[in-house]
């Protein structure tokens, strides 16, 4: 995924690169999309760094017995605890999903594991700083992000504990081979590493797609949206489905969508830590194509709807 991601975006770069004629390099657009594209990733990568350096340090060190004893009460105080866990555990995307994994072998209900999948990259501190950060003159949106991504977790547990039940079957031993290391400060650097490369390839790649999106698209375009304010955020979620961005470093890119609504960020800011297209992958890995098909279905139904909702609400 990470080599994906890589190729993506120098591909992204060379298409750029053939577009600049006399007429563009006159406007300055490329020059404004370097600028741009720049400054996001300048943004977003200390705070990928921050959440990569934790990330590890919790995989190496953190014992897990804590949260099978937690996650496995009642699952209509289950779930919500096992939301509420990820404001304590910064973690991106793709090391959620060998997490959740393990607590299911290791006895935790399904649906508080996948609660916790959910909400551990969306809510953590990492996340509400970088949010806090990125959206310094609109703080509003840090409140609706959190309140919309709790939510949205913790009414996809439910329905998952209500229709789902012990679906998906405890995965097998090798689900989560990627974060099984030797320990200690060996995991840290192999976890951390992982993290990192694999978060910063999806964000060179989102940076570059946000920054042409803000400069060579035609205000007019985003004008005509504005009109039609769901289509704007259906076309929001599926973009974070298509990024894949990690969590820690999406604001930024969500930020540099001046032209769309505040609902239709908080949509984009919502969806993305909990579908895309590395989940996706990750999740028919660990466990199997059908449990892919429908939670991921669920979960973009619900998140989007919930964002939309605290949207109308907050803005």
């Amino acid at each position: 995924m990470v080599a994906i991601a890589l190729i993506l975006g120098l591909a992204a770069l060379l298409w750029l690169r053939r577009l600049t004629g006399p007429l563009w390099v006159a406007e300055g657009r490329l020059q404004a999309w370097q600028v741009l594209f720049l400054s996001i990733v300048l943004q977003a990568l200390p705070f990928l760094v921050l959440g990569s350096i934790i990330s590890g340090l919790l995989a190496a060190f953190l014992p897990t017995g804590w949260a099978q004893r937690w996650f496995n009460t009642r699952p209509l105080w289950g779930v919500p605890i096992a939301a509420a866990s990820g404001f304590a555990l910064p973690a991106c995307e793709c090391a959620s999903v060998p997490v959740a994994s393990s607590l299911m072998r290791k006895g935790a209900s399904p649906a508080a594991a996948l609660t916790f999948l959910l909400a551990a990259p969306a809510v953590n501190p990492v996340v509400i700083v970088s949010t806090a950060v990125a959206f310094r003159n609109y703080p509003i949106m840090v409140w609706a992000r959190l309140g919309a991504s709790f939510t949205a977790a913790v009414l996809i547990g439910w329905l998952w504990w209500w229709k789902g039940r012990n679906y998906p079957p405890k995965p097998s031993s090798s689900a989560c081979e990627l974060h099984q290391h030797e320990g200690g400060w060996t995991e840290f650097r192999q976890t951390f590493g992982h993290d990192f490369l694999q978060a910063g390839g999806f964000l060179v790649f989102g940076a570059a797609a946000a920054a042409a999106l803000k400069v060579f698209i035609p205000r007019s375009l985003y004008l005509e949206l504005s009109n039609w304010p769901i289509l704007m955020i259906l076309v929001m979620a599926l973009l974070a489905v298509g990024l894949s961005l990690c969590s820690e470093a999406d604001a930024f890119v969500a930020a540099a969508f001046t032209q769309v609504s505040p609902t239709a960020q908080l949509v984009f800011l919502t969806v993305g830590p909990m579908v895309d297209i590395k989940l996706i992958a990750l999740q028919v890995g660990s466990f199997g194509a059908r449990f892919a098909v429908r939670f991921m279905s669920l979960t973009f139904l619900v998140s989007t709807l919930v964002a939309t909702l605290f949207g109308f609400i907050c803005f």
